[in-house]
């Protein structure tokens, strides 16, 4: 197979996100005294969007829904003056959109991270490459999130390929369930939040511990 598309998650896969993440979530929850987390915990907080990792994160006697929408508003608020503090790209990964770009591979991106985030993150850390189309979560605009292959589809028929002309790289199981919904090729990256087992278990078919190791695939 010709692949012509790699499609990218966000955190965990291009980025680093997990320290500003884990020290803007720790903010909201010392500020309602509840016990904050450690990074290897919210590496299974995130993945589901921010909704999500706000339940998560709360004491399971604290999950109201009252109070993950107080949670979620003032993770927004911490979140959004402090994302950029420690992110920054994965070693290797600057190299690697180079040779995609050098050999014709169009790149995209589809995180379950609010849209306007997501633009704004990958305009101030990755200036320098172009990522069309560029996609965080959109169910207000009636797009559902991942693992529903919706997203994926849309980047698909946008670029004018089929799903099957498409890597699809993340480090969740969700990003797996993802690509295999869409009928992309589906790569796990191990230098991400999760362990090869949850790729696998969820359907990588290929794992890569470099990114440079995806060029074997083209």
């Amino acid at each position: 197979m010709k692949y012509k598309v790699a499609v990218f998650d966000l955190d965990g896969t291009l980025l680093d996100t997990i320290e500003d993440l884990r020290d803007s979530m720790n903010s909201v929850l010392e500020g309602k005294g509840y016990p904050t987390h450690d990074s290897e915990a919210y590496k299974y907080f995130v993945g589901n969007g921010m909704r999500e990792l706000a339940r998560r994160a709360l004491p399971e006697d604290k999950r109201s829904t009252d109070e993950i929408d107080s949670a979620v508003a003032a993770m927004s608020v911490n979140y959004s003056k402090g994302w950029a503090i420690k992110t920054a790209p994965y070693p290797g990964i600057d190299k690697l959109l180079n040779s995609l770009e050098e050999k014709g591979i169009k790149c995209a991106v589809l995180s379950n991270k609010p849209d306007a985030l997501t633009k704004q993150i990958i305009e101030k850390l990755l200036p320098d490459w172009s990522f069309y189309p560029l996609f965080g979560e959109r169910q207000a605009m009636g797009v559902p999130k991942k693992p529903d292959p919706a997203g994926a589809l849309e980047i698909a028929q946008l670029l004018n390929v089929q799903p099957n002309e498409c890597l699809y790289l993340g480090d969740t199981g969700v990003d797996m369930k993802t690509a295999n919904a869409a009928g992309m090729y589906p790569v796990g990256v191990l230098w991400g939040f999760r362990k090869a087992d949850e790729l696998l278990e969820n359907g990588a078919k290929k794992l890569i511990s470099d990114p440079q190791e995806l060029l074997n695939l083209l």
